[in-house]
């Protein structure tokens, strides 16, 4: 048997699991068990440690200069894997996989985000506690060691998850963002900004979690599934002017807001200086309201007469009388007036803003610019505090009612609403945010914005449009980022303050020796409270009183996500030299949502510290959906189980379903069992049926196939030239990161392989020809290497079987030019099979199946002459008793216009109708460009469809692009339907021999039942069927209990097949 030729695994070392590894099966099973097969290729590849041996297998080069660095960006690891992760996980390994092939480096270190709110929330959850307070009760140590504990939780079962993907990748030299030395990295970043005049201390509005207690960034609040619809009530309140003087007057102004709780707090309000306002009068009262907006307050303002319109700058500088007088004395003499703001507008609301700087961040910045303060009205719980004591205590949204309650009964409420729209939520523990202003640390990223600009230029994204769209747009727009955190499991923000502000001063460490100099103690964690008992004398303090204490805060685990590149190899500590050479990495991806987090932190800080770009390749891909096109969800069950798929398709089914669809190109992608499953039959099963079919006549013959390209029949020769621009297509995509297109190349040589070159091989294969053996076994060496990043799984098991060698991950990239390049041929041959494609969908279209001779075929084409050399071929594929070919185009069809009107009107206006008339008038002439011009106006691509239209009777289609048409005679003779129903005969027969476990040498004694056409036309074939079945004797009996089928159309028939 000279298939498979499967080699026993080369053990470095002896383990119970190695020794326990599967046995291959003996022979090449029809329908393979795919699950089971791909179990067996895992078990091996852990025995013979094939991975490292793919690694080990190349070079490093000089300086590292063959190494090809990925990043992988970490999970966190207290939750189990999704299908995002699934997806990701993918990506990660393809691209890697193909790299080592082209004869690269690739190490792949797996790596943790340990830190921050998720590990918090995890722990919170666990501990039953859900506030600070709780964890300040509990005690820091206690909460950060259950933190500890829960982010490593999972960690099991990640390994098994991904290794059950057939994701390659080091687990046992992985890095954890709370490693020691990586924090130590983290706070060498934190102290290199900081003398660079990079990162500062504010005190801003931010989005701000009342729950965690701690502000966010804006990356954070702008990340998937952060904003959702969002009811609250709206109010539209009266404010009353006063004079210079203060004193009250019969003037007031309308004021729109959906957070009533904050108008205790108003300082200021501003209007649009440009926009118009209407002013309105009635019993002696003036009103003031955006012109633009009367509509929307019909009702409300019935019985007011407008009298004229002011601009909104001539009410600037107008003072009001404080709706709440809380703050009067706190905010100053600048406060409670109107002021000029560009950012009012009259979409909604009146078109003037209440201003309160303390929740608000234009607020802030147009009340600050004006001389007001910034007064925060409520505690860290963003309950109100004792400034505004009605409300005291109540959190804020429990005071909009209240508040509404109160300025009703006061009589200055116009309207109230309510208010439906999106809304920001905490990206973890789902509360809805407030803005407040809270004193954080920044990085100063308006500093080199230009330059982060300039740098992105240099990376290469996929999809490209992310460079200049998403990812550019929001560089563009870059804001200085808060990365510090009120919380506890972080990296410590490595700030020491003087705690007596008599003596100032300031500390900022950048490494653990620092720390061990100044604090004379050996640190051995960096984490809370080890790091927040590090407390020494203030050394410009005289009276040795004041101490050193470091800042509470922690900082954003999103800055440890953007030091990844640096931290994992505790740079500049270590591995210096390697770093140099090793960055910016060559390849990163992730979903696209990270071009507003890991990309983007990644790129801030490779700018700021080391000015270039942090990755040279980005991809960045679209979001998996569940089957009902909404976000997957446990409670919708509307996503197949990860697991279920595994043991049900397999691994490499998931896999080709998500790298070939739309999701790596940006789109979305909806999953489903169906999609999964169409991805076995387009890939695994055409690859896994060609090598089944190779070892099924070889095995029968005795052949063994051999690595040969000097076949000098045609269809050897195509197909050895096909091979050959697949291994160039599939090289120019991967090297482009196109995985995608790389499926549907592979996918489309499958086709071609199995329903065109081994069906048209079949009479050569059963003859046992050496040529068609050697020729279809180098195919399928040179595809399963092609396939292997794409199909790892299915590729080495047929790999392995056809060469016995030990892994196709340990190949090289095929080389192209060892293989025959006839680009000639391919394209004749090409051209036949669109003939063929185009002839047997008129048979489909009509009813007519394939086995059903007809009378003839006509092709008008102007390559016509270029298919005499295959008529016999296109007779017999199409099964027609005659071709005619002929290059007259004309005296066989014509070209239709029709305009789409649709389409054209936008562009061509009026003139449209004119276009429509000409061309169905036949006044259209095809222009040299290849476009349609008429009544003197070119149309676009889009703007109209042609098609070619047959003059002959018969079935007719067009040849792709307009190039041609056939013509298909689908009159069916007597004489026709009887070897029709031959052929008919002859599959039901096959099938009987499969059924029956009948080699495929095996001679038979066939027994027909069936009615009198049939059995006279079987008689008239009957040295055809005899011939195609391998039947010694025919004989016409009655069958009781034989293999049933129908011939022509419907006729029942029962056949019996013996072994001889």
């Amino acid at each position: 048997m000279a298939y498979p030729k499967t080699a026993a695994p080369k053990r470095k070392r002896t383990t119970d699991k190695a020794s326990k590894a599967s046995p291959a099966p003996s022979a090449v099973p029809a329908s393979p068990d795919l699950p089971a097969i791909e179990r067996r290729v895992l078990e091996y590849w852990a025995a013979d440690q094939t991975f490292a041996a793919s690694v080990e297998a190349r070079e490093a080069g000089v300086n590292g200069a063959n190494e090809y660095v990925f990043y992988d960006g970490p999970p966190f690891a207290n939750g189990l894997p999704h299908y995002g992760h699934l997806l990701t996980g993918y990506v990660k390994d393809v691209v890697p996989r193909y790299q080592t092939m082209r004869g690269r480096r690739v190490e792949r270190r797996f790596g943790w985000d340990c830190h921050g709110l998720p590990a918090e929330v995890e722990a919170e959850k666990q501990l039953g506690i859900s506030t600070k307070a709780e964890i300040l009760d509990l005690g820091v140590a206690k909460f950060n060691e259950a933190c500890r504990t829960s982010v490593l939780r999972y960690t099991a079962e990640w390994e098994r998850y991904v290794t059950r993907q057939a994701r390659w990748v080091d687990f046992a030299n992985d890095y954890k963002t709370l490693d020691l030395s990586y924090m130590e990295s983290v706070m060498w970043a934190f102290k290199t900004l900081y003398d660079k005049g990079l990162i500062y201390e504010g005190f801003r509005v931010l989005a701000y979690c009342w729950r965690c207690e701690t502000p966010l960034s804006n990356t954070e609040t702008r990340m998937d599934d952060v904003y959702r619809d969002r009811q609250d009530p709206a109010l539209t309140v009266w404010f009353r002017l006063r004079t210079e003087t203060g004193e009250p007057t019969n003037e007031k102004i309308a004021v729109w807001t959906t957070t009533p709780w904050t108008l205790p707090s108003n300082l200021a309000l501003a209007v649009g200086p440009d926009i118009d306002y209407a002013v309105l009068e009635r019993d002696g009262e003036k009103a003031y309201i955006g012109e633009a907006r009367l509509a929307a307050y019909e009702k409300e303002l019935e019985g007011w007469t407008r009298t004229g319109t002011v601009k909104g700058s001539q009410l600037v500088g107008r003072r009001y009388e404080p709706l709440f007088d809380f703050l009067v004395e706190q905010a100053g003499p600048n406060a409670f007036q109107v002021l000029a703001g560009d950012f009012v507008t009259t979409e909604d609301g009146t078109g003037v803003v209440h201003l309160a700087p303390a929740f608000g961040e234009e607020d802030q910045s147009v009340c600050n610019a004006n001389g007001i303060p910034t007064i925060v009205t409520v505690d860290d719980h963003t309950r109100f505090t004792s400034l505004v004591p009605p409300y005291q205590g109540l959190q804020v949204f429990e005071a909009n009612k209240p508040v509404m309650r109160e300025l009703r009964e006061r009589g200055v409420v116009l309207r109230q609403d309510t208010y439906t729209h999106a809304y920001p939520h905490c990206w973890r523990c789902d509360t809805p945010l407030v803005y407040k202003a809270v004193s954080s640390w920044f990085v100063a990223v308006t500093k080199i914005k230009d330059r982060m600009l300039e740098l992105n230029q240099q990376i290469t994204w996929v999809p490209d449009h992310i460079k200049d769209g998403s990812f550019g747009k929001w560089l563009a727009n870059a804001r200085d980022w808060s990365i510090s955190r009120n919380r506890f499991w972080g990296s410590p923000i490595p700030v020491w303050k003087s705690d007596d502000p008599n003596y100032p001063r300031v500390d900022v460490y950048g490494s653990i020796a620092e720390l061990e100099r100044d604090f004379g103690v050996k640190v051995t964690d960096l984490h809370r409270p080890m790091i927040d008992e590090l407390v020494r004398p203030n050394p410009d303090d005289p009276t040795g009183k004041s101490m050193m204490r470091r800042v509470p805060e922690v900082l954003d685990c999103w800055f440890e996500s953007g030091s990844m590149p640096f931290a994992q190899v505790h740079y500049p500590f270590e591995n210096q030299e390697w770093f140099e050479h090793h960055y910016p990495g060559d390849f990163i991806v992730e979903y696209n949502g990270q071009t507003r987090g890991w990309f983007y932190t990644l790129h801030v800080l490779a700018t700021a510290l080391f000015d270039r770009p942090a990755f040279r390749t980005c991809v960045a891909h679209g979001i998996v959906l569940g089957n009902d096109g909404q976000k997957m969800s446990k409670s919708r069950r509307n996503y197949p189980d990860v697991n279920e798929v595994f043991e049900r398709d397999g691994s490499d089914a998931m896999r080709w379903f998500l790298m070939s669809g739309p999701i790596l190109r940006g789109g979305d992608l909806i999953v489903t069992e169906q999609g999964i499953r169409e991805a076995v039959r387009h890939a695994l099963l055409p690859l896994w049926n060609s090598y089944y079919f190779l070892a099924l006549y070889a095995n029968a013959e005795g052949l063994e196939g051999r690595i040969r390209t000097d076949s000098p029949h045609v269809l050897d020769r195509y197909i050895l030239a096909k091979t050959r621009e697949l291994v160039v297509d599939v090289q120019d995509r991967m090297d482009r990161y196109d995985v995608p297109g790389a499926c549907a190349s592979v996918r489309e040589f499958l086709e071609v392989l199995t329903n065109w070159y081994i069906r048209r091989s079949r009479d050569r294969f059963w003859a046992g020809e050496q040529d068609v053996i050697d020729t279809l076994h180098t195919v399928l060496e040179v595809t399963c290497r092609v396939a292997a990043p794409l199909l790892p799984l299915t590729a080495e098991v047929v790999w392995r079987g056809l060469t016995g060698g030990r892994s196709v991950h340990l190949t090289d990239w095929p080389n192209a030019d060892e293989l025959p390049a006839d680009d000639e041929l391919v394209q004749t041959m090409d051209r036949v099979r669109q003939v063929c494609s185009a002839a047997l969908a008129l048979r489909t279209a009509h009813g007519l199946r394939v086995r059903l001779p007809l009378p003839s075929l006509l092709v008008a084409a102007e390559d016509a002459e270029q298919l005499e050399e295959f008529a016999d071929l296109i007779r017999d594929e199409v099964n027609v008793k005659r071709l005619e070919l002929t290059t007259d185009v004309a005296a066989h069809g014509e070209f239709q216009i029709t305009v789409n009107a649709r389409a054209a009107g936008p562009r061509l206006g009026s003139v449209v109708q004119d276009v429509i008339r000409a061309v169905k008038a036949g006044q259209w002439r095809t222009t040299p460009s290849g476009t349609v011009e008429a009544a003197g106006v070119e149309l676009l691509e889009g703007e109209y469809t042609r098609r070619l239209v047959s003059k002959d009777p018969g079935a007719a289609a067009e040849l792709p692009g307009g190039t041609g048409l056939v013509v298909l005679d689908t009159r069916v003779t007597p004489e026709l339907a009887a070897e029709g129903m031959a052929r008919d005969l002859v599959r039901i027969v096959q099938q009987a021999r499969r059924d029956a476990g009948l080699e495929v040498t095996d001679r038979i004694i066939l027994t027909v039942d069936a009615p009198d056409e049939v059995l006279q036309a079987a008689r008239t074939h009957e040295a055809f069927i005899a011939g195609e079945t391998l039947a010694r004797q025919v004989v016409y009996a009655p069958v009781p209990d034989g293999a049933e089928g129908t011939v022509g159309d419907g006729a029942k028939v029962k056949v019996k097949v013996a072994k001889v």
